[in-house]
């Protein structure tokens, strides 16, 4: 079942989304070559606590962490470690959930950890403006799979491919709400948009194939072949007036 959204609802989700992206204006700054993951994610649960929210992702079906980090050819859910030191020239996709007065957050960026390569820049560039493609797509009255045709049609025109095992999804109450929202698919197809939904659209492309494999720690998925991955993320709320993105200050 799809929960619609008062603008008072909304407007709560707005905050906690916000307080995500105050949080990550204090961590990012932070990704430097010599840091480890594990300093990351500590800070990050500092910050978020301190704005009156609680992690969303820690202890969500036991994972560990605050922070899903991923980096390189990892494409989510990596779990911080004191013993990952952050490399120049790796790219890291930080992905962080909030809960705050009931309802949940949920965005993620991968940025540069000092020079990185032209591929790997390229790679982080087409995957952000697929995000944003994709976002655009979400009004009253489309459908959808409109959503994920965007995506993958921005995504596949520059060579890369898109995650199929790993989808966006609504969000309100719990972090994970109907309905899915894959990053491929037919456009004009799928359910009807209505005013009131709110969608965490994800986009994970890689640099090689779609396909993807989960490591030994049950966890990390990483993308088969090696190749690079990235992953960018928004909340957003449908309004009459289009989508309103809610993890941005």
């Amino acid at each position: 079942m799809i929960h619609l959204k008062s603008k008072e609802e909304i407007k709560i989700m707005r905050e906690a989304n916000r307080i995500i992206a105050k949080t990550r204006e204090v961590i990012l700054p932070m990704v430097k070559p010599g840091v480890s993951t594990y300093e990351l994610d500590q800070v990050a649960e500092d910050t978020i606590r301190s704005h009156g929210a609680i992690p969303g992702f820690k202890g969500m079906y036991d994972f560990p962490a605050t922070l899903c980090i991923a980096i390189n050819e990892e494409v989510v859910h990596g779990i911080p470690s004191k013993q990952r030191i952050l490399q120049e020239g790796d790219i890291i996709g930080i992905d962080m959930g909030t809960v705050y007065k009931g309802y949940y957050g949920d965005s993620a960026v991968t940025v540069p950890v000092g020079k990185i390569s032209e591929e790997a820049a390229q790679l982080l560039k087409v995957t952000e403006e697929a995000l944003y493609k994709g976002i655009q797509q979400a009004r009253p009255g489309g459908h959808l799979y409109d959503i994920g045709a965007a995506v993958s049609e921005h995504a596949e025109k520059h060579g890369y491919s898109v995650v199929r095992d790993f989808v966006g999804h609504g969000i309100g109450r719990d972090l994970h709400e109907e309905p899915q929202v894959p990053n491929y698919g037919t456009k004009g197809t799928g359910i009807k948009l209505q005013e009131g939904m709110v969608l965490a659209i994800e986009p994970m492309i890689n640099g090689g194939t779609h396909a993807v494999k989960i490591l030994e720690d049950g966890w990390t998925v990483v993308t088969k072949d090696g190749m690079l991955s990235a992953h960018f993320e928004h909340s957003i709320a449908i309004t009459g007036d289009g989508p309103v993105i809610l993890s941005v200050l």
